[in-house]
């Protein structure tokens, strides 16, 4: 009999806790499907024998996807401009890079930490765009180039509101497609929106 009410007690129990469970909604996905948002911070580019720290900004668009629970795989574009990053040394006869815009395409992977942060790393294709300046002879030129590469990074994401979230991530690129090297370290500062 005392096996018998013991059995009973535990099945009731798994019944209580099986209705509770499928009574009691989902957890809300954090970091699930669309974004845009906007960053700022530091960059430091380092080409032809020089390097140039300036102020970075720009605009970003995503999706992110949870795959399993508390794993995020997402996809992300990003338009960003710097002031005063002009790159090369000192002098007339100096060739120099004048970095215009720079925009990058990503895939990012993260895992969520206590429901509200996402720790990630991302990596994709990086592009700068600007003028190249240097001397042909005694003549000085200046050539609109594109600058192609990759870029590595991470960072962590925290959800402020339901639909609002700010971040800070790390990045290194290497833009030296040109026949010389041509880094770049960030540190941005951001926040998205979720649709």
């Amino acid at each position: 009999m005392k096996k018998f009410a013991i059995a009973s007690a535990a099945l009731s129990s798994t019944a209580l806790v099986f209705a509770v469970a499928i009574a009691t909604p989902a957890a809300a996905q954090e970091f699930q499907g669309p974004y845009v948002g906007a960053q700022v911070g530091w960059k430091q580019d380092k080409a032809i024998n020089d390097s140039r720290n300036s102020v970075v900004g720009g605009v970003l668009a995503g999706y992110d996807q949870e795959v399993t629970p508390n794993v995020v795989l997402g996809v992300e574009a990003g338009f960003s401009l710097a002031a005063s990053d002009r790159i090369g040394p000192a002098g007339t006869n100096a060739a120099v890079i004048d970095p215009d815009y720079s925009f990058d395409v990503s895939a990012r992977a993260g895992y969520v930490v206590g429901q509200k942060n996402l720790l990630y790393v991302r990596g994709g294709y990086a592009n700068s765009r600007g003028d190249f300046v240097r001397n042909i002879g005694s003549v000085r030129v200046s050539d609109k180039e594109t600058y192609d590469g990759w870029f590595v990074g991470g960072g962590v994401e925290r959800k402020l509101l339901d639909n609002v979230s700010t971040r800070i991530e790390y990045r290194y690129s290497d833009l030296g497609s040109n026949n010389f090297k041509f880094d770049r370290h960030q540190v941005l500062a951001g926040v998205a929106y979720r649709f």
